[in-house]
């Protein structure tokens, strides 16, 4: 094996490498064009960066500029000295470059190289180290500070063996010791190589404002999602209602996930944050996704995320829901809707809690309660082939139905008022509440849209509503008449919707002749819904809104019979 106590040939060969052309503003060393710097604007730049990126971000990237300026001067080290005199003394013009370009005196102590036996171990003694003299300001600091010169060292010895090395300042001056000293091994014997290779990887800043951002958009969801949220508590006193809550509530304690099955609008994601605020997650994140929201080609990404260069477009590494939801709950609403491809996806991650982002080569391993929604007969849509199977019966491992409005019109007075309270609150208002008109056909009106349509119904009372009025029924429900018990007995119909008696206990008919007539004409009653249809047309002059109200219709029924009819 080589001498461990190595001496430096002569440097003229690198001092001649060395050019000046100040005619030209150039300094040359070999074929590299280089830049002189004063120490004080080095102080400066450093503690710009310490400033703006953070000790550690700075420090990785002091280390990639002197690892990058190392694998530079291996070339011409070699160039100069490889078949002339040799590995060693090639290696060793890597410490007398340092010292010809101002930046450090390495004194050897020991080098020894033996690839063939993967060995290699070299120790230096550094003097004068000029980023000991840039942190002089900042006092006595915890630990090594020759940022760029380990960097070089490490570069320097990796380019010129062909294998990675990496040296450690085992002592400073910064931090207080007598001097500084490095050591140098293959990276393979040092504990800690793998976290020193991260560290030459590149980390652009922007990947983590990336990540910071996208952490801070699920935050403000939360607090929107929580605002909103509180608008209805949920509030209900339905049987239906709180027997499934009590369900609910019984489940929040468990780890298994919850499939809730109902309409849309009933409020599903309401309920999975009740879930998740009542388990032992709670302090955890809550991420919700709308899987019919986002096109089929990306609902990948945005579960599990996406690595840097996985499609075009893919300019920076991005986190998935999954990640984002890590030790919290994952709402996916709308999941009849993911495609088979992200069904088998979301199966592993249920199974193994580990997601693999897209154009990633390894696997991450997340902690993530999964609740899923959707208003689909995801039963009927296994047997049609559309829904896996074996995602089905892990997902319907605990299956709620959430009943919709029609069903608990009880809860309709209470969820009105909370939502007028509400909207009143945020605009500004102040109404006299709900006239008698409004209330009963509140509580007869079928909701379609669920709670949802109630309290959108609300705010547009409200809105179009002067302070110190009654929201009426046109004011929730528009040009629509809702179908209600008083009017339907104000037009001499019973409850069940039959004519009603007189005194006399005879029925109020209308008069006969004129229907007698249209008989004796032979007209059946599609003709005579045709003429209706476009007498109705020519009274109102070809408006279709004016024509519909005539007759007692919606627009778009009214609409329908005229496309049937092939009336324009």
């Amino acid at each position: 094996m080589p001498s461990s106590t190595p001496q430096y040939p002569s440097a003229r060969d690198l001092m001649d490498a060395l050019r000046f052309l100040p005619e030209e503003g150039q300094v040359w060393l070999g074929e590299q064009r280089m830049l002189l710097m004063s120490i004080q604007a080095s102080a400066f730049f450093r503690n710009e960066l310490v400033t703006t990126l953070g000790m550690e971000r700075a420090r990785g990237v002091f280390i990639r500029l002197g690892y990058y300026s190392g694998l530079q001067d291996a070339e011409l080290g070699e160039s100069l000295r490889g078949e002339r005199l040799g590995l060693r003394d090639s290696f060793l013009a890597g410490p007398q470059l340092h010292a010809l370009q101002g930046h450090v005196k390495a004194i050897p102590g020991a080098l020894e190289i033996d690839l063939e036996h993967d060995h290699f171990y070299s120790e230096f003694v550094w003097q004068g180290s000029f980023e000991v003299e840039v942190w002089r300001t900042r006092g006595v600091q915890s630990a090594p500070v020759c940022w760029t010169l380990l960097g070089y060292a490490s570069g320097y010895a990796t380019q010129l063996l062909g294998r990675e090395v990496q040296y450690r300042e085992v002592e400073c001056l910064g931090c207080g010791d007598a001097h500084c000293r490095i050591i140098g091994r293959l990276a393979e014997e040092w504990p800690d190589h793998a976290a020193f290779s991260a560290i030459l990887r590149e980390a652009p800043l922007i990947d983590e404002l990336y990540e910071l951002q996208a952490r801070v958009a699920t935050l403000e969801g939360d607090l929107a999602r929580r605002a909103q949220d509180d608008d209805w508590g949920p509030i209900g006193s339905a049987p239906a209602f709180r027997e499934m809550l009590a369900m609910l509530d019984s489940a929040a304690a468990s780890e298994v996930p919850v499939l809730l099955l109902g309409e849309t609008g009933t409020g599903k994601e309401v309920l999975a944050r009740r879930l998740h605020e009542r388990s032992e997650r709670a302090a955890g994140p809550f991420v919700a996704v709308n899987c019919a929201a986002i096109p089929p080609e990306l609902i990948e990404s945005e579960l599990f995320g996406v690595e840097k260069g996985a499609y075009t477009g893919a300019i920076q590494s991005r986190l998935g829901r999954f990640e984002r939801a890590d030790g919290g709950t994952l709402f996916l609403d709308e999941l009849a809707e993911l495609s088979p491809r992200a069904q088998a996806a979301l199966l592993r991650a249920l199974q193994e809690q580990q997601i693999e982002r897209v154009g990633g080569q390894g696997v991450k391993t997340v902690n993530v309660r999964l609740v899923a929604a959707t208003h689909a007969d995801l039963a009927r849509r296994v047997e049609e082939g559309r829904f896996r199977r074996d995602l089905f019966f892990r997902l319907n491992a605990f299956t709620l139905r959430v009943p919709p409005l029609r069903e608990r019109h009880e809860d309709i007075p209470a969820l009105a008022s909370h939502f007028l309270a509400g909207c009143e609150h945020h605009y500004r208002r102040r109404t006299l509440g709900f006239s008698d008109q409004a209330r009963s056909a509140m509580l007869q009106y079928a909701w379609p849209g669920n709670v949802r349509e109630l309290k959108n119904s609300i705010e547009r009372g409200v809105i179009l509503t002067p302070d110190q009025k009654h929201i009426t029924e046109r004011a929730l429900f528009g040009d629509y008449r809702v179908p209600t018990l008083e009017r339907e007995r104000g037009q001499g119909l019973d409850a069940e919707g039959r004519l009603a008696e007189n005194e006399e206990g005879h029925r109020d008919e209308p008069s006969r002749a004129p229907i007698q007539a249209l008989f004796d004409a032979g007209m059946t009653l599609e003709d005579i819904e045709k003429e209706l249809l476009i007498t109705a047309q020519a009274e109102c002059q070809g408006n279709i809104a004016a024509a519909a109200r005539r007759l007692g219709m919606t627009r778009p029924a009214y609409a329908y019979r005229l496309k049937k009819y092939g009336l324009r």
